[in-house]
């Protein structure tokens, strides 16, 4: 890597870094209007995906620790957009369900992400599109893999 590509912030690292945050910040400034942030948001797809999934699973999926997760989960109850249940293989487990409220909501978070995404992907083809998901689903594989020989 060279001092030119450091300046620019022209390596890959960074590029893929201020890719993911300018889609997070401008999903951020476009969902503000429905008062929930980005980590609630992912919650809520998560379960519109996994409906009743384990509330560990959501925290080892986003990325947080168990508490930050039950503080997440707790706020999303208060809206009544989840509920939480026991786990009825596991005792010390809660699983999260959507509640019926929160179906409106998801579908226009979804269209959110839909039109942050078209913003993003501007001016490149179809073809490009699934080129370039193609390629950074090999390097989520071999990264995943990397993470799998070293544990």
């Amino acid at each position: 890597m060279s001092n030119t590509d450091i300046a620019n912030n022209d390596t890959l690292g960074f590029i893929i870094h201020d890719v993911a945050r300018m889609m997070r910040w401008n999903f951020e400034r476009r969902a503000h209007e429905y008062n929930l942030t980005r980590s609630q948001w992912s919650v809520l797809v998560l379960l519109s995906w996994e409906n009743g999934a384990q509330q560990k699973r959501l925290a080892d999926i986003i990325g947080v620790t168990a508490i930050t997760m039950t503080g997440l989960v707790d706020r999303l109850e208060r809206n009544d957009w989840v509920e939480r249940r026991q786990d009825p293989q596991d005792r010390r487990a809660k699983r999260v369900f959507l509640t019926d409220k929160v179906e409106p909501l998801i579908e226009k978070i979804k269209l959110v992400g839909i039109e942050v995404r078209e913003s993003a992907l501007k001016g490149i083809s179809a073809s490009e599109r699934q080129q370039l998901t193609d390629l950074l689903s090999r390097m989520r594989a071999n990264l995943c893999a990397q993470n799998a020989d070293t544990k």
